[in-house]
């Protein structure tokens, strides 16, 4: 099984953060798009893509997977929903990787019957999404999910922040994933480099 690039994963909602977040040192980005027509959809991930390149950033494409087959992205990220449509042959015989999100015991199930790169749960904290509330599951969750997913990587999303990074690497994450904690800062480049230091303290040898 594959492992994925980085301990932090950064959630973006536009191309330009691909270039803040890329040029202040985060190695893996997914694009996040949605309610925007086809032509615009696709336009931002390529653009995506070619900042990516620029910065040596590892790209994932949410939901849109014939787009990330077209324009070759290197990963794919899809929800319990899309896997009813997805063609997951044509995304592994273009050599994208792809992960999958689970909120339930259920979704995990069919997640890891399609044998993915890595499973994302959450949200571990209460957070929102597009102005949508949404209840946290607890890191007493996310530790059983870990023992659930044998060894197929686990990411944890939702309401994380750097205080709360050593709380789910400890619980059995190998990657937080980050969006409002990026996108929302006042500071984002300066929020980087508080993460990267906080990653590199908490994973150094002991």
């Amino acid at each position: 099984m594959s492992s994925l690039p980085s301990r932090i994963y950064a959630v973006v909602d536009h191309p330009r953060w691909v270039e803040r977040l890329g040029g202040a040192g985060l190695r893996f980005i997914e694009l996040y798009l949605r309610d925007l027509p086809e032509e615009e959809i696709r336009a931002q991930a390529l653009l995506a893509q070619e900042l990516a390149a620029r910065f040596n950033v590892s790209l994932a494409l949410n939901r849109y997977w014939q787009t990330a087959i077209e324009l070759g992205y290197e990963w794919l990220h899809l929800g319990p929903e899309d896997l009813e449509t997805a063609d997951l042959d044509a995304t592994r015989t273009a050599g994208i990787r792809f992960g999958v999100s689970t909120h339930t015991h259920e979704e995990l199930q069919t997640a890891l019957a399609c044998k993915p790169d890595y499973v994302s749960f959450g949200p571990v904290w209460s957070t929102q999404l597009r102005g949508v509330p949404l209840t946290g599951r607890g890191l007493k969750q996310l530790a059983e999910w870990r023992g659930l997913c044998g060894n197929v990587p686990l990411v944890a999303i939702g309401g994380i922040t750097v205080p709360r990074l050593a709380e789910c690497l400890e619980a059995g994450a190998d990657t937080v994933a980050v969006m409002s904690d990026f996108i929302g800062h006042q500071d984002p480049e300066e929020q980087v480099r508080r993460w990267l230091d906080a990653v590199s303290r908490e994973t150094a040898p002991t």
